[in-house]
């Protein structure tokens, strides 16, 4: 370590001691470039202005609609890109905090042991010229984390730990469904043994009965190996399976954050209201209870969002204020933070809750 980062782990500190993860006011914009010569007309404003924070031990939901801007956190916290503005802390094991954010180059190398990805597709994740054993270990390699036995040792523990044969190892990609391939990813992401997984969409690309064996995994890894996850998905039902708490996000923004169940039950944003309204329900003697929102208009452009509440166009319950004035994300109860104006006064309907 350098003189600088001790510098800066001491500079940072938690709102509370059981957080993992605290992301504030975290923003990533993408050059919106034009011509030959890459002159940039604008930016697109993927993620603008996020903040919430991850407890040690939990599942965090991150959910919304497609280019809502969910992975493109995700992978900030992973710091595959470089935030443009906002802290992201992350309490290392020794209790000391730094700002993931301001790092540069090598200096995020020490925390990719730390924080590790499982990303959506188990087909385009794997390159199909490397055996299974090079895939998984060559985190291992690069860093020069283990010796060539002990990256066998733990390469053939973790295979038989996400429920693949050991002598896979020198089997080729294409050699696997796409359930295995998604296990072979999970072994990949624990290869370092992480404290947070970011899951990109982790089952999205799934069978839905494989589906529910690799969220049961995820569940057992998590209790085995003391986890924390990061779990990204638009899917609800997934969602209120595998999380503890919910982050809903709107065009780059959060809108809202609760508590798994409050947030099904009992909606304080209109946006959320609409997402529960669309949980899909098994029982088909609970559909009738069920009334689809369906939202006006388009999803805002994120280069050119509108004024205000980013969500006013689309919303029922818009009144002026909503057109000039951004409702700011405040808590309005313990531990639950919501994006409106209203969010006291209105009777929003959530999902219909099976037993």
């Amino acid at each position: 370590m350098t003189g600088q980062e001790n510098t800066s782990q001491t500079a940072f500190q938690m709102k509370d001691d059981s957080y993992l993860l605290e992301v504030n006011n975290l923003k990533m914009h993408f050059a919106i470039t034009r011509g030959i010569f890459g002159g940039v007309r604008g930016y697109t404003k993927a993620a603008d202005d996020v903040s919430f924070f991850v407890r040690k031990g939990e599942t965090l939901g991150l959910v919304g609609e497609s280019g809502c801007g969910k992975t493109t956190v995700g992978r900030c916290i992973a710091r595959a890109y470089e935030p443009t503005a906002g802290e992201i802390l992350y309490r290392r094991a020794d209790e000391a905090v730094v700002d993931l954010a301001q790092f540069k180059g090598s200096e995020v190398r020490p925390y990719r042991k730390d924080i590790r990805m499982i990303f959506q597709d188990p087909y385009a994740s794997l390159n199909p010229r490397m055996t299974i054993f090079e895939l998984v270990s060559e985190v291992l390699k690069v860093n020069r984390m283990a010796t060539q036995q002990e990256m066998k040792e733990r390469v053939q523990y973790l295979l038989e730990r996400v429920g693949l044969r050991p002598e896979y190892m020198q089997r080729y990609p294409h050699a696997f469904s796409g359930g295995e391939r998604q296990r072979i990813g999970i072994a990949r992401a624990l290869i370092t043994y992480p404290r947070l997984v970011v899951c990109d969409e982790a089952v999205s690309a799934l069978d839905v009965s494989v589906r529910a064996q690799i969220l049961n995994l995820l569940e057992e890894l998590q209790a085995d190996f003391d986890l924390t996850y990061l779990f990204i998905s638009h899917d609800l039902s997934v969602i209120r399976h595998i999380c503890n708490r919910v982050v809903v996000m709107y065009v780059g923004k959060v809108v809202e954050v609760a508590n798994g169940l409050e947030l099904y039950a009992n909606p304080m944003h209109p946006y959320t209201e609409a997402l529960m309204s669309a949980v899909p329900v098994s029982n088909p003697r609970l559909r009738d209870r069920t009334i689809r929102l369906r939202l006006a208009g388009e999803v805002a452009d994120p280069s050119n969002p509108p004024t205000g509440c980013y969500f006013h166009p689309r919303c029922q319950y818009a009144q002026d204020i909503c057109a000039v004035e951004e409702p700011p994300l405040r808590e309005v109860a313990g531990g639950r933070f919501v994006s409106c104006h209203f969010a006291e006064d209105l009777d929003l309907r959530g999902a219909t809750m099976e037993e």
